[in-house]
């Protein structure tokens, strides 16, 4: 069945049927990077893994930043703005996301030459560390250091039911990076250099990111 025959139809979350359908065509990394901008954009109102039809309210400062991140390279799955918020609540940015071997070695080079913090996982590596990005008063909320590639039965079959099984086998041959800024509160810098990192024709890093 086509995405036209759907028509407004919805999943229980709420999600279109119709772009649910186009996912089932993504086949590639840049395929499900430029659904991913579509979404962003707000062209598109399902998202593989995201149970609501459009993003939440902190993402939309940097939307338009994550569209071009995944049209450069990186198919993201998950981010957060840097944020000091009141009661001791506080974000660390970052980003997440899926890419080939050789732009996944030129995102390292932030890590190498800049405060910027890059940890790579290899297809197939669970990762083992717990690094808090997100505080909620004293309770840490949000970690990064563990791998999101569907290297397990459920999660290869999870990501086949929300895209598609070809996808899904590529995401677990892919390798995954998490990136983050290491300043509390920061906002802007991190996602900027990973984008000029990814937009430069070399493997240079901004110089703007140190």
């Amino acid at each position: 069945m086509g995405s036209e025959q759907y028509g407004n139809e919805t999943d229980s979350y709420g999600r279109s049927l119709a772009d649910r359908a186009v996912w089932r065509q993504a086949t590639t990394l840049a395929a499900a990077g430029e659904l991913t901008a579509r979404w962003l954009e707000g062209h598109s109102r399902y998202q593989p893994g995201t149970l609501t039809p459009v993003f939440d309210e902190e993402t939309v400062a940097i939307a338009a930043t994550l569209a071009a991140i995944n049209r450069a390279g990186l198919f993201t799955k998950e981010s957060q703005p840097g944020q000091l918020q009141d009661a001791g609540n506080s974000q660390r940015e970052y980003v997440t996301g899926f890419c080939a071997p050789d732009t996944a070695s030129r995102l390292l080079q932030l890590s190498a030459r800049t405060e910027l913090v890059a940890v790579a996982h290899a297809p197939g590596e669970p990762g083992r560390a717990s690094i808090p990005v997100t505080l909620q008063g004293d309770e840490v909320v949000t970690v990064l250091g563990t791998s999101e590639s569907p290297a397990d039965t459920d999660a290869l079959s999870d990501w086949s039911a929300e895209s598609n099984e070809t996808l899904a086998l590529l995401l677990a041959e892919s390798w995954y990076l998490e990136l983050f800024d290491p300043v509390w509160g920061r906002s802007g810098r991190l996602l900027a250099a990973v984008l000029e990192t990814l937009e430069s024709p070399s493997a240079e890093v901004p110089q703007g990111a140190s």
